[in-house]
């Protein structure tokens, strides 16, 4: 069962879990559970309503109320957001048919000790350069994008605020990337995918993983399975927490919980926790 939360504070974690069942068994979600986050955005959960309530049940994590939205495919995608507080609106249809119902963009809203707030969680496509796949992320990042402008002036008419988290799958700058260089073209550091994200940015959209983390390289996000890219801290940073400018004024953290060595790591993605105070 979540603690209750401090009056004046919030903490929203995001993670990719690469399978919410596989996490459970490598450990990852005893670990989310003693993080005791707020809002806890998951992707890849890779599971039906019954298979992940089971995983979150045998973990501890059965006090926390659930939005989820599997992917039509079994064993793919699937975003989820565990909430503190009951929701007031969760997993209702964007309209947009990139979005709704494929396991990869899910909303709720709550009530939280700072305000009226809604989460995304959001998985982007992979992509692939030159490849249909290539064009699903696109589309995808269309759909994302009218909707973030949609859920960033509703916020400010309702004087609400937004969080939206995720694995975007795109390294915004040579920062973002250790091999950068090796990655030029290729899918998630395209020229095209990281225009999206500056024009987010541009927007008043803040990007909290790197205004608190510093000036980088890195902290990086994400390190491949395959050779010695986590034991170098050969990553990528594609995880991202991004907020309406006056929650942004609010968070005082972030951090990235990347494990302790290669052997303890329970997806390719490690956690990123933001916290916020009033």
């Amino acid at each position: 069962m979540p603690r209750a939360s401090t009056p004046a504070s919030l903490t929203v974690l995001t993670a990719n879990v690469n399978g919410v069942r596989a996490a459970l068994r490598r450990g990852g979600l005893a670990w989310l559970a003693a993080a005791d986050a707020d809002l806890v955005l998951l992707q890849e959960v890779r599971a039906t309503h019954a298979q992940l309530h089971q995983a979150l049940g045998e973990a501890g994590l059965q006090g926390y109320h659930v939005a989820h939205t599997p992917a039509p495919q079994l064993g793919r995608a699937g975003v989820a957001i565990l909430s503190r507080w009951p929701f007031i609106r969760a997993e209702q249809p964007t309209g947009d048919a990139q979005l709704d119902g494929l396991g990869r963009w899910v909303e709720a809203q709550v009530d939280s000790p700072l305000g009226r707030l809604t989460a995304v969680s959001a998985y982007v496509h992979t992509g692939e350069a030159d490849t249909p796949r290539q064009v699903e992320k696109f589309a995808f990042l269309d759909a994302m994008d009218a909707r973030l402008g949609a859920l960033r002036a509703r916020a400010a008419r309702r004087k609400e605020q937004v969080v939206v988290c995720g694995d975007f799958n795109i390294a915004h700058h040579e920062v973002d990337i250790k091999n950068w260089k090796g990655n030029r073209g290729k899918a998630g550091f395209m020229v095209e995918e990281r225009a999206y994200l500056s024009r987010w940015f541009e927007r008043d959209w803040v990007d909290l993983g790197r205004r608190l983390g510093g000036d980088g390289p890195g902290p990086y996000t994400w390190w491949s399975w395959r050779g010695r890219g986590f034991d170098t801290d050969g990553g990528w940073r594609i995880d991202y927490v991004i907020t309406t400018p006056g929650l942004a004024q609010q968070a005082s953290s972030a951090v990235v919980g990347k494990a302790p060595t290669y052997a303890e790591r329970w997806s390719d993605h490690a956690p990123l926790t933001v916290t916020f105070t009033a």
